[in-house]
Order: structure tokens, then C-alpha cells, then sequence
């Protein structure tokens, strides 16, 4: 004879943390799909992404946020507003941290800055597996004496580890309720977001140590068939003298972005993909409003 059957659960659940700290990783491993950008650079994920985990018993929407900093451009400013956004909206937050790095004074200005928007929250010390595992304990420590936190999990994003009992963890304290989304959908973010947040990742891969923070990419035409997705796409810098860098020597580093961006795209929009590239110009437009909200970049207000 059969228990009685247990009830569905469901909520919303914000994935916070400094820059790099790898709740883009994270998200994208417990998703079991690619929803968000990874890069060698810290602060590229700029909107609030949400990726939806689908257990026959739950639903989990993680919300992935731009890492949590002392903002100094317009863009910023929208960015750290998506993450008290997303704490304000959640049932609970998953805080994630680099336990490769020493602690500092970021590391304690974003437990402050979790504490007040969101005390309910679950500690995931990140990149155990590059950690010699005796500095774990002082600093699971260190990070006790801070916030209350209701549990801490070492993991790895990359590899992994320990992120089925996260996910346990998380679903123990969702409160019961419907899914909000159809099994077959893993994010909420329209087509053309996806691919420009895939071309500009492949900029950041490729141009990261000239260019760090300064380009942004705008999807002009998105036409799909079923033999072909056709996109053109304008990458933004700020500078003249960006252009070439983003172009490189004969346009080979422009076609090397094109080249790995498209075969990335291909596993999102097969079988084929088209993509052009071009390159433009536009001085500050990190303190645009309007170019920041057109980008996709924005907040309520």
C-alpha cells in the first residue's frame, strides 16, 4: 500500500555572491543546460537570469545575478539593483563564495549587504576542488561569526560536488506550490537574449584582457527556419581605438569569435546557424540609460 503522495513543491531561489565567484557555473550545472554566460572575467553576467530545475517533486527557479560590488557607472547602479530585486522576489538565497581566495573586506561588505536583503540563506563555499581542504574549516568559521546562515555546503560548481544535497537542501525549505513553468522550459529569457549573451561571451573570451568590461553586443535581426537561424549582431565598444582590438590583425580575431560563437549557438538553434558580425562605436555607453535599457540591462524603474 502506497504513502500518502507528497506535495508538490515550488519557489524562487536567488544565487548572490561577489564577482566570479562562479553562481553562473552553478546555476548552469543544477539547471543541467547552459542559461548563463561563464568567462575568466569577473562581473559579466548583467541581468538577473532565471534557470529552472525540474524535479519530479519540485520546481526550483534560480535566479542568477550580476555579482554583489560597490557600483560606480549607470550600469552598475541597474545591476545591483537586479540583485535586490531578486532578493526581495525570492523564498530563499543561495550565497556563493570562492574558497580558492583569502577573505577580505568584499567578501565581508557582500555578507553585510546578504544579511540585510535576505538573512534566510544557504552558504556555498565554492572551487573546493583546487582548496587544501585543512583552510576550509577557519573559514566556515569566519563566515559563522558574520551571518546565521541555515546551513554551508562545500562545493564545486565546475565538478559538480555536493550539488545534488544544495539541491536537496534547497527543495526541503520551498514552500509547497505549483510549477510555474512547462517541463521542457529551462529559462524564462527570450531567444535573441540568449544569443547575444553567447556572442558576447565569446568577445569577453577572446578580447577579456584588453577589453574587460566595455563591450556589449545588440542582436539586429533573429530569423529562424528550420534549416537555418540567421542573426546579425552589432558588438559595442566605447573607443576608436577599440574597434581594431575587438577586429584584430586582417579581422581574424572577429572571425574567430564569430567562428567559436556559432558553433555554441548551434547546440541551442540547430542544426545551422548564421551569424554576422559588425562593430560600432559608442562613446560612455555604460552611462546611457537608454542604451542600457535597450540592452535588456534594466530595472523597474
Amino acid at each position: 500500500m502506497q504513502g500518502p503522495k507528497r506535495p508538490f513543491k515550488s519557489g524562487f531561489v536567488a544565487v548572490v555572491g561577489r564577482p566570479n565567484a562562479g553562481k553562473s557555473t552553478l546555476v548552469n550545472a543544477l539547471v543541467g543546460a547552459k542559461v548563463s554566460i561563464v568567462t575568466p572575467v569577473a562581473q559579466t553576467t548583467r541581468n538577473r537570469i532565471l534557470g529552472i530545475v525540474h524535479r519530479p517533486e519540485a520546481q526550483v527557479i534560480l535566479m542568477d545575478t550580476p555579482g554583489i560590488h560597490r557600483p560606480h557607472s549607470r550600469l552598475n547602479e541597474q545591476m545591483m539593483a537586479f540583485v535586490r530585486e531578486a532578493l526581495e522576489e525570492r523564498d530563499l538565497t543561495l550565497m556563493i563564495v570562492d574558497a580558492s581566495k583569502p577573505f577580505g573586506k568584499g567578501d565581508e561588505f557582500a555578507v553585510q549587504f546578504v544579511a540585510e536583503h535576505a538573512p534566510r540563506a544557504i552558504l556555498l563555499l565554492n572551487k573546493i576542488d583546487i582548496v587544501h581542504k585543512p583552510k576550509l574549516l577557519p573559514l566556515i568559521d569566519r563566515y559563522s561569526k558574520l551571518h546565521d546562515f541555515e546551513e554551508i555546503f562545500p562545493i564545486s560548481a565546475l565538478k559538480g560536488m555536493h550539488l545534488d544535497e544544495v539541491l536537496d537542501a534547497v527543495i526541503a525549505r520551498l514552500p509547497e506550490g505549483p510549477a510555474y513553468f512547462p517541463p521542457d522550459v529551462y529559462t524564462d529569457q527570450p531567444e535573441r537574449f540568449l544569443a547575444g549573451e553567447i556572442i558576447r561571451e565569446f568577445v569577453i573570451r577572446n578580447t577579456h584582457q584588453e577589453l574587460p568590461h566595455v563591450s556589449a553586443v545588440i542582436i539586429d535581426r533573429f530569423e529562424e527556419s528550420e534549416a537555418l537561424t540567421r542573426i546579425h549582431a552589432t558588438i559595442l565598444v566605447e573607443k576608436e581605438s577599440q574597434k581594431p582590438i575587438v577586429i584584430g590583425a586582417g579581422g581574424n580575431r572577429i572571425k574567430q569569435i564569430g567562428t567559436e560563437a556559432r558553433q555554441e549557438l548551434e547546440k541551442i538553434f540547430p542544426p545551422k546557424v548564421f551569424l554576422q558580425l559588425f562593430v560600432r562605436v559608442e562613446p560612455n555607453w555604460r552611462e546611457s540609460s537608454s542604451l542600457v535599457a535597450s540592452l535588456d540591462y534594466r530595472t523597474e524603474s
